[in-house]
């Protein structure tokens, strides 16, 4: 990585200065090997540059989608300006930064994903006007696109304004002015919190956290059911998924000498190449990491004749995630107890999508699937009954541990700040989307279970799309049933 400057030690604060507009010393890296900048080398950067705005673009695929959800969010706060910030970069070490991932508030009523952005819905008559302020070309008089850290010439060319309205479809201005006339605005003020500190920090005295909680609330309920382009992204989810795990089980011997780490990198390798990323910390968890639910780590062993739980799911360049799992035998084969667990694992969620057709209670597939891994738990003598005092009293989530499913979309677990009485205890509709996932969880240190069961962790989760007359699976291009997974397995590791 080249070394010479730095985001925090080379803007120039021409940029900083702000309305006063007064440019001040360039800042140069405490160890940085060049002293400074020449009034001959500042002076040729910035000529001999040709023209590279973009004439003629036409919109993203989702722009009219945006437009509409705009539209609804107007309709619910007539006459106050709503802010809804992309949010900032955020340092990893020093002068490195994390990837950037814009708030998914953002992106949704936008469509755009760079840093710094800031939607405003400004009131005006019946409804609001829409702007997005964002950061506009670097600028060559000044030096800034090869001085700052954030200039073109070190992390690469952005949109101009004019570009990115007609991407958009928004009128577009300068961010770097926003913070001032928030500052001066009068009149009911929402703003989505947790993004923006600047923009935050200029709404202070205007914004209170009830209000704003209103906004986030409707944004995440806004987003339970999805339009077509929305279904649409998260079938490429589910497709490239798919394809992830085909690469992990061809490269299992790989894994095998190696650690789970290689099948993170394996999945990841294919996110990369078809999404914008993973949706979420892939869990590559083999045989008793399987039984911790969020097993991030990544770095154990992966045996034969142990189980490897597989949770993953590519994230789209539109920021829409699948969120799969599958639970393999690295063998190739499962083992008797392993398949007994398995299958029974297997009927619960067969139960559970059973259960997700439009009308039916969010709950009624969580439901249905604990309903199954009670009976199983009663059956094998680990837990005594009868069902009902078990389902009563909870417990089997000594071994099920968590709920059945999710809302999913833009974020894994989508809709999160929705009401209670609009998600878990709410009613499902036609084009909302859940992951059903029942699992059993049998830890290695339980010694309330024969030892036979012990370190054994099995789940199991598809993204189900509720549809007009009931649902359809978005990843079942992944098999399921337990003899389906073996010849799945051995197809792919014979070719």
């Amino acid at each position: 990585m080249a070394e010479e400057l730095t985001p925090a030690e080379t803007d120039l604060a021409a940029d900083a200065a702000g309305a006063e507009g007064e440019e001040q010393p360039i800042k140069q890296r405490k160890n940085g090997l060049y002293p400074g900048v020449s009034d001959e080398l500042a002076e040729n950067m910035t000529t001999g540059w040709a023209d590279t705005e973009l004439h003629g673009l036409e919109p993203i695929a989702q722009a009219a989608h945006t437009a509409a959800r705009r539209s609804a969010l107007s309709a619910r706060f007539p006459g106050e300006r709503l802010v809804v910030p992309a949010g900032n970069l955020k340092t990893r070490s020093n002068d490195t930064e994390y990837s950037f991932r814009a708030s998914t508030e953002y992106a949704y009523l936008t469509g755009d994903q760079t840093e710094d952005g800031v939607l405003v819905l400004e009131p005006r008559g019946e409804g609001h006007v829409a702007t997005i302020y964002l950061l506009p070309r670097s600028n060559r008089e000044n030096g800034e696109f090869w001085l700052s850290g954030q200039g073109e010439l070190w992390v690469g060319r952005r949109h101009s304004l004019a570009e990115a309205e007609q991407l958009l479809g928004i009128p577009a201005e300068d961010v770097r002015e926003l913070a001032a006339k928030l500052s001066e605005a009068t009149g009911p003020v929402r703003v989505v919190r947790g993004h923006d500190a600047s923009i935050e920090a200029a709404l202070t005295d205007k914004v209170t956290k009830e209000r704003d909680e209103e906004l986030r609330v409707f944004l995440s309920e806004a987003r339970a059911v999805k339009d077509d382009f929305e279904i649409g992204e998260l079938q490429k989810a589910c497709d490239s998924t798919a394809r992830g795990f085909e690469d992990v089980v061809k490269v299992l011997d790989k894994a095998q000498a190696t650690s789970e780490r290689y099948i993170e990198g394996t999945f990841f390798l294919r996110a990369r190449v078809e999404g914008n990323d993973v949706g979420y910390g892939s869990i590559c968890a083999a045989g008793p990491h399987a039984t911790t639910l969020h097993w991030v780590r990544n770095d154990g062993p992966v045996r034969s004749g142990d189980l490897l739980l597989l949770d993953a799911g590519v994230e789209t360049h539109t920021l829409y995630t699948a969120d799969v799992t599958r639970t393999l035998p690295i063998s190739g084969r499962y083992t008797e107890i392993q398949r007994k667990i398995y299958d029974a694992v297997y009927e619960a969620q067969e139960a559970g999508i059973a259960a997700v057709r439009p009308g039916a209670k969010y709950r009624d597939f969580h439901d249905a699937s604990q309903r199954v891994l009670a009976e199983k738990l009663v059956e094998w003598g680990l837990v005594e009954g009868p069902v009902e005092r078990v389902i009563e009293l909870g417990l089997q989530r000594r071994w099920t541990l968590h709920g059945t499913g999710h809302m999913l979309g833009m974020d894994v677990h989508d809709c999160a700040a929705a009401r209670t009485e609009a998600y878990v205890d709410g009613t499902l509709e036609p084009g909302m989307c859940l992951t059903v996932e029942p699992g059993l969880y049998f830890q290695a240190d339980d010694l309330t279970v024969p030892e036979e069961y012990r370190g054994i962790g099995v789940r199991i989760e598809d993204d189900i799309l509720v549809t007009e007359d009931g649902n359809r699976n978005l990843s079942a291009a992944l098999p399921r049933q337990a003899d389906e997974v073996e010849a799945w397995m051995a197809s792919l590791q014979q070719s």
